[in-house]
């Protein structure tokens, strides 16, 4: 009987030297290619591999990295009462 994979260990930790000077003020999973965040391609991919459950190593300085995956219910609301729903199903694909 074969099991399906369904969890994924993202190991977020370390100081980002290889990408100084922007990652002095940005956490490098956070860092930006094209329209977001690199870690959320990651996330993506694992999304559609299956996956169910994320676990992230981490080191202290990442709360942008926990900020990013947190719900936003304020920002949602107001999505929601401006009828922005490609903006808000953007925004819960975010959320863990």
């Amino acid at each position: 009987m074969k099991r399906r994979v369904t969890k994924a260990i993202f190991p977020v930790a370390g100081l980002g030297t290889r990408f100084l000077p922007a990652t002095k003020s940005v956490p490098k999973e956070i860092m930006t290619l094209v329209d977001r965040p690199l870690i959320q391609y990651a996330i993506d991919e694992a999304r559609a591999a299956g996956i169910k459950e994320f676990i992230f190593v981490t080191s202290r300085g990442k709360g942008a990295l926990e900020d990013y995956f947190d719900n936003a219910p304020v920002l949602e609301q107001e999505l929601r009462k401006k009828g922005k729903k490609d903006l808000l199903e953007i925004l819960k694909s975010t959320n863990m």
